[in-house]
């Protein structure tokens, strides 16, 4: 049995990340369950995943959700104790100290962690660390001085045949896009890291915008689509299950993130449709984007660059081209969905051996 905590109330990436694997998993025979709070919005989209969910208040460090989880895995049969954010990290640490399952912790962004002996403690106590890149496990290593050996990096997979290109303009008829634009696209929780503004301020004349994704930036955004006049070049989708036929109604896509990212879902999923996409070099985004080879690289929080990036690929077929054939194949080789369930599948093997 692999259960999983997750204390955020949030929604993006990570809690994807979360349940795309456990359904991967419960496909291949294991039993899985996902422990979270019940105003949590993984704890609402969980069952349509196949997963079981148990309600605990473990959204804050607080003794009741301590005592909680302890309860709960005392009563519970657990092999491994998969957790995800720094509070349920917490809990689930204490909650088993003397006695209790082993721990695999995944870090799925790359915010710097604290340099101190409590941040050290915690990370010493997993069983198994799970990176969700590259750059992520260099800077775990460097700052918690756990061994590169007990850390691995598994970033979250897409399944090629799933995510490929598609009939763009059957996509655009659906979707009631516009079929004669060109059509640049960014698919992301609307948080102020994922870099949005800098996507508005720096939009072509030439070009319509699709924003795919919800979140607490959204007021501010179409507050800003209208002080730049571009409300009518601007489409703000929200949040939408199936992110596909998105995709593949577009031209070009766009991430221009300037903090918090391992490997972005959304910018591999693009990159497996075969867009050309622009990109920073922030967090592990560099293990699936090479300037000039698998996308184009500006500088973070860099509008003018990102600008000339954009230009660059709507006046130059050739390269949107190269660029989208490049991404995909580097993807589909090395990011498959399939291949994140095997490396996590013995992850946990591992682990609940250790436990034994």
């Amino acid at each position: 049995m692999i259960v999983h905590t997750e204390s955020s109330l949030g929604w993006g990436g990570q809690e994807l990340r979360i349940l795309g694997e456990a359904q991967g998993l419960a496909r291949r025979g294991h039993e899985l369950t996902l422990l979270c709070p019940p105003e949590a919005r993984i704890y609402a989209e969980a069952p349509a995943w196949g997963l079981r969910t148990v309600a605990l208040p473990i959204g804050k460090k607080r003794p009741a959700g301590l005592f909680a989880l302890r309860r709960w895995l005392a009563q519970n049969r657990c092999d491994v104790l998969s957790t995800h954010s720094s509070t349920d990290s917490w809990l689930g640490a204490l909650a088993t100290l003397g006695k209790g399952p082993p721990i695999v912790r995944t870090r799925h962004i790359s915010a710097p962690v604290p340099r101190n002996a409590f941040t050290r403690w915690l990370y010493r106590r997993a069983a198994r660390i799970v990176t969700a890149g590259e750059a992520l496990k260099r800077e775990l290593v460097e700052r918690t001085g756990v061994p590169a050996e007990r850390i691995e990096s598994v970033p979250t997979g897409a399944d090629p045949q799933h995510y490929r290109p598609g009939d763009k303009l059957g996509a655009r008829r659906a979707l009631g896009l516009p079929a004669e634009a060109t059509l640049i696209g960014i698919v992301a929780t609307l948080r102020s890291w994922k870099g949005h503004r800098y996507l508005l301020e720096a939009l072509p004349a030439q070009a319509a915008l699709v924003i795919v994704g919800d979140g607490p930036q959204r007021t501010a955004l179409e507050s800003l689509a209208l002080s730049l006049h571009i409300q009518d070049r601007v489409r703000f989708a929200g949040d939408r299950r199936d992110v596909l036929p998105w995709l593949q109604a577009l031209d070009i896509f766009a991430l221009p993130s300037y903090a918090n990212e391992g490997v972005p879902q959304a910018l591999l999923q693009a990159m497996l449709v075969g867009l050309p996409c622009v990109t920073t070099d922030v967090g592990s985004i560099a293990e699936l984007a090479t300037d000039g080879v698998t996308a184009l690289v500006v500088p973070p929080k860099d509008g003018a660059a990102l600008r000339t990036a954009l230009e660059r690929l709507m006046r130059d077929a050739a390269l949107r081209a190269r660029l989208g054939a490049a991404a995909r194949q580097h993807c589909a080789e090395r990011m498959s969905y399939e291949r994140m369930l095997d490396r996590m599948e013995a992850i946990y093997a591992a682990a609940a051996g250790d436990g034994r």
